[in-house]
C-alpha cells in the first residue's frame, strides 16, 4: 500500500512545513544538526560505585544505553524517521553499537543492534548488551556483516550497480529482513562509547542510507572544576556530541529531551525502572 513500511508507521496530519521540509531538503546528511553537551555525571559516578559492589559486569556503556533508550521512549519523536520524502515513527526502539572482536589495530569491527523493550530496565539491558557482545564475539560474521563481506569482494563496477539497486530498495521498503537485521543504519539510534578508550566525543555524519535518525558519541568521564553560584566546585562532567536529522522535529523538542537527559542523570535510580515510564522534567517552558 501506498506509503507503508515494516518498520515503521506513516504520520498523518503533519504541519504544512514538516510535509515541505523533506522536498527542500531531501538528503539526511544534508539536514543533521550538531548539539555538543558536556552531561553533569556526578551522581551517575556514585551510583556507579554503588553498583559495582555487587555487579562487576555493569559497565557505564549500560547506563548510557539505558539513560538513552528512557528518553527515547519519553520524547518519541527521537525515534521518527524520514524515507523516501515521508514521516514515520518506528516500531520499536532500537540501539546499535559496533563491537570489536578484539582491541588489536587490524581486528574485525561487528554490528550488533539490540531491541529496547518498554518493559527493559537497566539490568535486562546489561544483559542484552552482554549476550550481544559474546555472540559478535564468539564468531567471525552474522546477519548483515555476512552480506558486506560478499559485496565487498566483487570488482568495482559490480559492487556501484549492486549499491545503486540496494538503495532504490531501502528507499521503497524491499530489501529482505536478513539484510536489515543487525544493520546499524535501521536502528533508532547509533552510540559510540568513546569513553572507553579514553577519548573525547566527536561528531559522525548521518547517512542517506537507512532510517537512523540520531548518531551519539560518549566521551570520558572526567573530573572539571565549574562555577555553581558564584562558587568553584569539583564535578565529574561527560561530554556528548550528538548529530540528529533535524527534520524529524524541532530545536525547542531537541533542548528539552537534553535537558531531561540531565533529569535522569540527576536521579539514576530512575535507570532501574520500566525504560518506558514516564519521567516529570524539571525545566517549566514559556512560550
Amino acid at each position: 500500500m501506498f506509503g507503508r513500511r515494516r518498520d515503521g508507521k506513516l504520520v498523518k496530519n503533519l504541519d504544512g512545513m514538516h510535509v515541505i521540509l523533506p522536498h527542500i531538503k531531501p538528503h539526511r546528511c544534508d539536514s543533521d544538526v550538531y548539539i555538543n553537551q558536556k552531561m553533569d555525571v556526578t551522581k551517575l559516578v556514585k551510583y556507579m560505585e554503588k553498583l559495582k559492589k555487587n555487579d562487576s559486569d555493569i559497565t557505564y556503556f549500560h547506563l548510557f544505553s539505558t539513560l538513552i533508550a528512557k528518553t527515547i521512549y519519553n520524547k518519541p519523536l527521537l525515534n521518527r524517521f524520514v524515507a523516501n520524502k515521508r514521516f514515520y515513527d518506528r516500531n520499536g526502539v532500537y540501539i546499535a553499537f559496533t563491537a570489536k572482536v578484539d582491541f588489536k589495530d587490524t581486528s574485525k569491527e561487528l554490528l550488533s543492534v539490540i531491541d529496547i523493550e518498554p518493559s527493559d530496565n537497566l539490568f535486562s539491558i546489561k544483559y542484552k548488551f552482554l549476550e550481544a557482545v559474546k555472540r559478535v564475539r564468539n564468531s567471525s560474521t552474522g546477519g548483515s556483516n555476512d552480506i558486506i563481506d560478499i559485496v565487498g569482494k566483487l570488482p568495482k563496477c559490480i559492487v556501484s550497480f549492486i549499491i545503486h539497486i540496494v538503495k532504490y530498495m531501502d528507499r521503497h521498503d524491499l530489501l529482505p529482513s536478513s539484510f536489515i537485521k543487525d544493520n546499524l543504519y535501521y536502528s533508532s539510534i547509533i552510540v559510540s562509547n568513546l569513553g572507553s578508550i579514553k577519548s573525547e566525543a566527536i561528531y559522525h555524519n548521518l547517512t542517506d542510507f537507512g532510517t537512523s535518525s540520531i548518531l551519539a558519541t560518549i566521551g570520558e568521564i572526567k573530573l572539571e572544576k565549574v562555577l555553581e553560584n558564584g562558587n568553584e566546585v569539583e564535578k565529574y562532567l561527560c561530554e556528548f556530541g550528538i548529530n540528529i536529522d533535524e527534520r524529524i522535529a524541532d530545536g525547542v523538542y531537541f533542548v528539552k529531551s537534553v535537558k531531561l537527559m540531565q533529569d535522569i542523570l540527576n536521579e539514576p535510580e530512575l535507570l532501574e525502572r520500566r525504560v518506558d515510564e514516564r519521567v516529570n522534567e524539571k525545566v517549566k517552558y514559556k512560550y
